[in-house]
């Protein structure tokens, strides 16, 4: 755990979160600002600061993740379809840096551009 990451905090109950999926190793809560009808973020409950710092004792886990991702989006409602995004580094629009991603869906999805 990292005492000053945000996500870490959350993994370890010390800051709220709106929770909707949880095991020994992923946390899935709903985003804060949500940009759609339904936005989740999904954590690694072990920190890594981003996609870029990943190595191959994590590659399990995040196959895991992505495995996971379409079961949570059936749960959600969303059986047309879901948008998954994952910001890396500052420039890629990073803000907490934990690596998570975001699964978004519904009506109201933003589209690029």
């Amino acid at each position: 755990m990292n005492s000053t990451c945000l996500f870490c905090k959350m993994v370890a109950g010390e800051v709220p979160a709106d929770v909707v999926y949880e095991d020994d190793e992923i946390l899935v809560f709903r985003d804060l600002y949500p940009k759609a009808d339904v936005h989740l973020l999904m954590i690694p409950k072990q920190h890594t600061d981003s996609l870029a710092t990943l190595t191959s004792n994590e590659d399990e886990l995040v196959a895991r993740m992505m495995r996971k991702l379409p079961q949570i989006a059936q749960d959600q409602g969303l059986e047309q379809g879901f948008r998954t995004i994952i910001n890396t580094g500052p420039g890629g629009g990073q803000v907490v840096f934990h690596l998570h991603i975001h699964l978004l869906g519904g009506d109201q999805l933003p589209g690029f551009g």
